[in-house]
């Protein structure tokens, strides 16, 4: 008699075998099987993420390709390029670097 109270009190719902097995079913989807769907919305996000560092290198390296086509064919710009990325500079001259307060920043950094 005890016992009856208690399954009373739970929801028609609840007691229903057909709702049981879709919620069982929803269970294992969503958590234990291979394929479960917490995974897959990893991978997707995953996925996403890797097409855009591909689209990101692969601007990169056609920007990259045709700085390097400009400085293989052009002497001028090859010394130009040497200047500003090596701070290279004739025997003769005197070298000024201005930073801005960004690039001052970011130079501290690394020296830390």
């Amino acid at each position: 008699m005890i016992r009856f109270r208690y399954i009373d009190k739970i929801p028609v719902i609840f007691r229903n075998k057909y709702f049981l097995t879709v919620l069982a079913f929803l269970i294992w989807i969503i958590l234990m099987d291979s394929n479960n769907l917490l995974s897959r919305i990893r991978e997707v996000r995953e996925l996403r993420k890797l097409k855009s560092d591909k689209e990101y290198y692969t601007n990169k390296i056609e920007e990259d390709q045709s700085k390097l086509k400009e400085l293989k064919t052009d002497n001028h710009n090859l010394e130009k390029f040497a200047r500003e990325q090596y701070r290279m500079k004739k025997p003769d001259e005197d070298l000024f670097i201005v930073l801005t307060p960004r690039e001052d920043r970011q130079i501290n950094r690394k020296n830390k």
